[in-house]
């Protein structure tokens, strides 16, 4: 029932807060975004960082991921491209906005036991990751290839820190 009412609370905000006449301009990097979080679930397949822990027996992460991943990323991610301010300063304060969001509402589905981190991941990992994250998103949807370009040092970083064993890869 989270997962539905998660769903239905995105949908709902898509609907009054998306310029869809413009999801061609952002698809992109929506794009951009799934290929990379499907590199994360490949890669960390046994080596998670983090993972869902749904409390329904017929949901699991790789469910729950695919959802999050093809309708409610898409949604969050055209809200916020399209309401980045032109000014700079006021780009930080957005940013940083969308940055406690997200690990406000990471925080709440970690205490309520629905997310679970692992391997040295936690709370003020994910406040980082999702600094880069919104920062690579916005660079990536201005200019794509410098955000690909910025994109490759942060996975190696990642890997560096949170590596799989050879034998924990596919």
């Amino acid at each position: 029932m989270n997962l539905i009412g998660t769903v239905s609370v995105y949908l709902i905000l898509g609907y009054f807060l998306v310029d869809w006449k413009r999801w061609r301009d952002f698809y992109p990097t929506i794009q951009f975004y799934i290929i990379c979080n499907l590199m994360y679930n490949f890669i960390f397949f046994n080596h998670t960082l983090w993972a869902y822990k749904p409390r329904t027996p017929w949901l699991n992460h790789t469910y729950i991921d695919l959802v999050f991943s093809l309708i409610i990323i898409p949604i969050i991610i055209m809200i916020y491209l399209d309401h980045i301010p032109a000014i700079f300063p006021r780009k930080i304060l957005y940013g940083a906005g969308w940055v406690i969001l997200f690990t406000s509402i990471e925080y709440f589905f970690q205490k309520k036991d629905l997310f679970i981190y692992q391997n040295g991941w936690g709370i003020i990992t994910s406040a980082i990751f999702n600094m880069i994250m919104f920062t690579v998103l916005g660079v990536h949807y201005k200019r794509p290839l410098a955000g690909l370009l910025l994109a490759i040092p942060i996975i190696i970083i990642l890997l560096y820190f949170h590596h799989p064993s050879f034998q924990d890869l596919k």
